[in-house]
């Protein structure tokens, strides 16, 4: 078994002075407005990731490769080009499809989800892809809160 560190582990950052420090006041806005649907949405707290990213509970993953580690469930990022969105299954074979197609203006990749501010996408649909993704990682990964 090859387990090694993921470059980005939890820190004791406090997550809400980090967005709080964010410069782009529309940033620093909507990531005040994602740590409280994510709470909300996950019922878990926040935890720094590294020194940009704020992560929701944890899970287990072991590669075919015999690589294993832990990383967050779920979280995000007020980046300076946009808000990043870490929806860990990612966007399953189209089993998001419908989700997305509702959400408003985004992009997606993997696992990532890009916005540039939360007024151009709907808050509701994108609490259920947040839940979506944290029920099917709960599924199919051994997880935790902390």
């Amino acid at each position: 078994m090859a387990t090694s560190e993921n470059k980005t582990q939890p820190t004791n950052t406090d997550p809400r002075a980090f967005i709080e420090a964010v410069e782009h006041p529309v940033r620093r806005k909507d990531g005040l407005v994602l740590l409280d649907l994510f709470r909300r949405a996950t019922a878990l707290e926040p935890v720094m990731w590294g020194p940009s990213i704020i992560g929701f509970g944890r899970y287990a993953y072991r590669y075919e490769s015999g690589r294993e580690g832990t990383s967050m469930l779920t979280g995000f990022s007020p980046r300076k080009a946009n808000l990043v969105l870490y929806i860990m299954p990612g966007y399953r074979d189209g089993d998001m499809a419908g989700l997305l197609s509702r959400l408003g203006k985004h992009r997606a990749s993997k696992a990532c989800l890009y916005i540039n501010k939360l007024a151009d996408v709907d808050e509701t649909v994108l609490e259920e892809i947040i839940i979506d993704g944290l029920r099917y990682m709960r599924r199919h990964y051994e997880t935790w809160d902390a």
